[in-house]
């Protein structure tokens, strides 16, 4: 069987990818792939976590798991999402560091399936809009408390990217960046199901109704239907001109309001961040996907 893990990051997606694939469960069965409602399963896979991370993993964990979910006969694609897999909010970036509970967790996975194909997705994002936001979600009172006196220019999320790359050294790992995903969408929806390029989607589009104007929108699918077949490179530059023309800014726009947030921290944690990215590209079996 081969499984698919999309781990986050949180406040990346809100479940949008797990929506779109979840409206074409009936397509996407047809072909041997499941895609369970996330309520049939992310409270059950918190507690093997935490009991595993305590302690020995029962040998049965596999089938429990499995009959939990209904899947029997096993399905040859099973994708399970859950911004929680490497942690809470909480979990996400205390003590200054990214998800430091990633890299054994992914252990737990690998030991769970360990006969399967797993395959891991994962969604960086700015520590510059990341950071401030995920602080609202936790009950700190200071992103000083929070980081523990870490210095947020000093994070990385290419050091999690490593430490996870390390555990599973086999498991394929595809990342990319929050801000590119409505130039790539397409792409992380495809490859997270596993069909190819021309194979369409419901709702493959829905992430752009959200960013862009409605008059922008109505141009746009005018534009698909006046040039059918064009390759994801096609598209991308498509999108990439539409959204320069009709992006609606109010939807798009994020408010940092957070003491000592600056301009110059934003745009330095950004310099950074933009290197980071090229880091984790050039790590080996990383797949980086870039607009």
């Amino acid at each position: 069987m081969q499984l698919v893990l999309h781990a986050g990051a949180h406040i990346t997606d809100e479940d949008r990818l797990l929506k779109c694939l979840t409206a074409n469960q009936d397509e996407l069965a047809e072909r041997g792939t499941q895609v369970p409602f996330p309520k049939e399963y992310r409270k059950l896979m918190r507690d093997v976590l935490h009991a595993a991370a305590q302690g020995a993993i029962a040998p049965d964990t596999r089938e429990v798991l499995l009959d939990a979910l209904g899947m029997q006969p096993e399905p040859d694609r099973l994708i399970l999402s859950n911004p929680g897999f490497f942690g809470t909010p909480k979990m996400a970036a205390s003590g200054g560091a990214f998800y430091t509970s990633a890299a054994r967790r992914t252990q737990i996975f690998r030991e769970i399936f360990a006969n399967d194909e797993i395959e891991m997705f994962f969604a960086i994002c700015n520590p510059a809009t990341f950071l401030p936001t995920i602080l609202a979600q936790t009950k700190f009172d200071s992103i000083g408390a929070y980081l523990g006196g870490t210095d947020p220019r000093e994070m990385r999320w290419s050091d999690m990217i490593g430490q996870v790359r390390e555990a599973i050294p086999n498991v394929p790992i595809t990342v990319w960046c929050n801000e590119d995903t409505p130039l790539i969408w397409g792409q992380i929806l495809r490859e997270m199901a596993g069909v190819d390029h021309g194979v369409p989607l419901k709702g493959e589009h829905a992430l752009l109704r959200e960013i862009m104007t409605k008059a922008g929108m109505a141009r746009f699918d005018a534009y698909l239907a006046d040039h059918p077949g064009m390759t994801e490179m096609q598209k991308r530059r498509v999108i990439s001109a539409f959204l320069d023309k009709f992006a609606d800014q109010d939807a798009i726009e994020e408010e940092l309001d957070l003491p000592g947030w600056t301009e110059e921290l934003v745009d330095e944690l950004s310099d950074l961040y933009d290197e980071d990215a090229y880091r984790i590209g050039r790590i080996p079996g990383i797949s980086l996907i870039t607009p």
